[in-house]
């Protein structure tokens, strides 16, 4: 009889062990950029999600060329379930067989034709362009007139005051390289006129260049940055912080930039990376991540909460009527040996 009851209780602990891992909430990890990004996605937009899933999304921060070096690295086992990636970069990861194509949706078929990838493979989540941005505080001190071109980043009066992101790690900074290399009459695929330009224009007036945007902030309030390439979502964000920073839209145009998700290939809770990336492309998600954090809604059908949020959301159209689209296939092809002269030509 003692033995009857213990194995009854044995088998009772191994149902109930089993039920308890069964139970057992499952964690999702999503490679994104740090700072706004993460702070948008982990305070506004993952919880209703995690709620009603179950599941723990934790955020790898990271700029895009560093997620896409931790998933390449990870690519037989990965640790990651989906990485944000901007457009270009996702466009490199998706020909490296990083991604597995996003599964039909409503979100999905609402969204801008543009934003979607190839083959769906990937889709961008936030709309945005590279411009320009200049230290309000400043040029009004000094006197100067808002910025009206990328020409205006080689003015002589900006000396020691241009902050400029590294081209071989931005996409802001290769944005504004390329914009200079059009105007200089070159091209995706001739970026002669642009580095042969550079040093002698532009880079006469470069403070310091920056692999990513994360310094500009302290470099306004201290009055050493006047001008750098940015979008208008990252400069809504520092001046809700209380910095004195002003979006300037260039005459030549801005240069478009998507913010793109994809569900990584292989990885180990495929169909739960599945449902949040169609989560993520929702007009619920995307209105959440306008509101919260001025991240620009690549679903045709997401709405603006607020008046300043339908204003961004005007003013953002505004600027897409002259934003430029690059040759990204282009780029990625030759991408390794721009980064190499880069680093040995202008940050040298």
């Amino acid at each position: 009889m003692i033995d009857a009851r213990r194995a009854l209780g044995s088998a009772l602990a191994l149902m109930l062990a089993t039920a308890a891992a069964q139970a057992e909430t499952k964690t999702l990890y999503v490679g994104m950029n740090g700072g706004n990004f993460e702070r948008t996605y982990t305070q506004a937009v993952f919880p209703d999600f995690e709620k009603a899933n179950d599941v723990k999304i934790v955020v790898v921060p990271g700029t895009s060329s560093e997620i896409l070096a931790k998933a390449i690295a990870a690519k037989d086992r990965p640790q990651m379930h989906l990485m944000f990636l901007d457009d270009g970069v996702m466009i490199r990861a998706a020909g490296l067989g990083l991604c597995e194509k996003l599964k039909p949706s409503d979100g999905l078929a609402q969204l801008e034709p543009f934003a979607r990838l190839k083959n769906d493979i990937a889709a961008g989540i936030d709309i945005g362009m590279t411009g320009l941005a200049y230290n309000k505080k400043l040029f009004d001190d000094k006197g100067w007139a808002a910025p009206t071109s990328w020409l205006d980043l080689a003015d002589p009066k900006f000396k020691d005051k241009v902050v400029f992101q590294s081209a071989s790690v931005s996409t802001f900074g290769l944005h504004a390289f390329l914009m200079f290399n059009r105007i200089n009459g070159g091209s995706e695929a001739n970026v002669e006129p642009g580095f042969k330009a550079f040093p002698e224009t532009i880079g006469k007036n470069v403070l310091e260049y920056i692999p990513n945007s994360a310094k500009i902030s302290e470099m306004v309030q201290t009055g050493e940055a006047a001008i750098f390439p940015l979008t208008p979502t990252a400069v809504s964000t520092l001046k809700e912080k209380g910095i004195p920073v002003e979006y300037a839209q260039p005459k030549e145009g801005s240069v478009v930039l998507m913010v793109a998700e994809c569900v990584i290939a292989n990885n180990s809770e495929a169909e739960l990376a599945q449902k949040l990336a169609a989560y993520l492309l929702s007009p619920d998600a995307q209105a959440k991540a306008l509101a919260a954090g001025n991240i620009v809604p690549s679903n045709t059908a997401a709405k603006a909460t607020t008046p300043a949020a339908e204003q961004k959301l005007a003013t953002f159209h505004t600027y897409m009527k002259t934003a430029i689209t690059l040759d990204w296939d282009g780029i990625n092809a030759r991408r390794a040996e721009w980064n190499t002269r880069w680093n040995r030509m202008i940050e040298r």
